[in-house]
């Protein structure tokens, strides 16, 4: 049994240090999955089981392992305590293109993080991986997110109207798009 998701290298900023997800990581991954108010704007529900926090590791590791998916664990670089994840997905290296998502427990919000977290995986999508292009699927209710990816560079480059059903409530999406070029490092 595998006890990590296929090896992510390690990136550092002043606070953070984004790492491969360990299997040891899935409880306070269910804890973030299974937050009513981290999960209010996900295209998926609340967690509400242990085993789907299993299943969530079993997946990403499979799609790791064809390098379609680069998860991180955003952890502090003074505690190691886990803050939240971004994962760079539906990876496409002959077309130069990716998708991000990203997501921090609760308590950390408005502290900056998800800013400094997300420059880090951008640079090394762009530097690193050679992607010209990364996408953000938002609700355009989580104003605080689409602030963030504006901060970054990113561009509203359309809207899809209710392209989401989570729990029973029907949801749009905001799509940002940043090219290599227009990052704001």
């Amino acid at each position: 049994m595998n006890d990590s998701l296929s090896p992510v290298p390690e990136l550092e900023t002043t606070r953070l240090c984004l790492r491969t997800v360990w299997r040891s990581d899935l409880d306070a991954i269910y804890r973030l999955h299974s937050d009513t108010r981290a999960m209010r704007y996900w295209s998926f529900a609340p967690w509400t089981q242990r085993q789907q926090a299993q299943d969530w590791f079993e997946q990403r590791r499979h799609l790791g392992e064809r390098e379609e998916i680069w998860p991180w664990a955003i952890t502090s670089r003074r505690s190691g305590e886990l803050l939240g994840l971004t994962t760079l997905y539906s990876v496409n290296r002959a077309q130069r293109r990716a998708e991000i998502g990203y997501q921090l427990s609760s308590p950390h919000w408005g502290q900056g993080y998800a800013q400094e977290a997300l420059r880090a995986s951008l640079s090394y999508a762009i530097d690193a991986l050679e992607l010209g292009r990364i996408e953000a699927d938002i609700d355009p209710r989580n104003e605080p997110s689409c602030r963030l990816v504006e901060r970054l560079g990113f561009r509203r480059e359309g809207y899809l109207r209710e392209r989401w059903q989570v729990n029973g409530e029907v949801c749009d999406t905001a799509l940002y798009g940043l090219l290599a070029r227009e990052f704001l490092r």
